[in-house]
């Protein structure tokens, strides 16, 4: 069951307006330094997001909120580098590229610059790696996901923590509400990155969730974990936005 209280069946609240930034990239072409990272995510290619990913500097990182959005960017104004017609690349944001107030130069991560640390991969769709460092155009952009949102639950009896991962549409949350099957729904607080918690005993009970996208779009994901969930399990809630 899905409901749509703003924007009816429409994402109207993402901002697909171009916008000036730059790109570097990190890690090697496997992407394995892309894995873990700031928003909590684990292995990238299990949770679908694969090498299509970036860190985001603290402009637009909004601590952690913005985990899960999707960018589109093209490399601009830089022909010694730029790929010719090398187009568009997709990816998702994933990771947190920290500023270094130690530094008087170079500061691409450092507020209020905003800036993409790519994986190589999708790095070099763009320009050539020894590039080190290239002007972009970015615009937000609807997430495609295949298959539903998942949950990764962790904490104790007394607190739970839940990581959403595979998140279509907006991509990025800004509310989560877990209810159990003797409980109310009851508001989850964010704690970082894609984890969202809530300080109550639901053990033993089946699970439902509300979950609220940046764009204001909600989906209710009725008793997807069962009442004999376990802690470290994940949960595909079958639906999607």
């Amino acid at each position: 069951m899905a409901y749509r209280p703003f924007a009816i069946g429409t994402n109207a609240f993402v901002d697909k307006t171009w916008y000036d930034a730059h790109a570097t990239c990190y890690g090697d072409m496997t992407g394995q330094e892309t894995m873990q990272g700031a928003c909590g995510y684990g292995n990238l290619f299990e949770q679908g997001y694969g090498l299509e990913t970036a860190a985001l500097s603290t402009a637009l990182f909004n601590d952690g909120l913005a985990c899960g959005a999707c960018f589109e960017l093209m490399c601009v104004n830089d022909p010694e580098w730029c790929i010719p017609n090398a187009g568009i690349i997709r990816i998702t944001a994933t990771n947190f590229c920290p500023p270094n107030y130690t530094k008087t130069t170079d500061l691409w991560c450092n507020p209020p610059q905003k800036h993409f640390d790519l994986s190589m991969p999708m790095f070099v769709k763009l320009a050539n790696y020894k590039a080190g460092i290239i002007p972009v155009k970015y615009r937000r952009v609807l997430c495609h996901k295949k298959g539903g949102v998942h949950f990764q639950l962790s904490g104790n009896p007394y607190w739970l923590l839940v990581l959403l991962y595979n998140v279509g549409g907006a991509g990025d949350i800004i509310g989560v509400k877990v209810k159990g099957s003797q409980t109310g729904w009851l508001q989850m607080n964010h704690n970082w990155g894609v984890n969202w918690q809530v300080s109550t005993v639901l053990t033993g009970q089946s699970l439902s969730f509300q979950v609220t996208t940046s764009d204001h779009v909600t989906l209710l994901f009725n008793n997807v974990v069962p009442t004999n969930w376990q802690f470290g399990q994940t949960y595909d809630g079958k639906l999607n936005f």
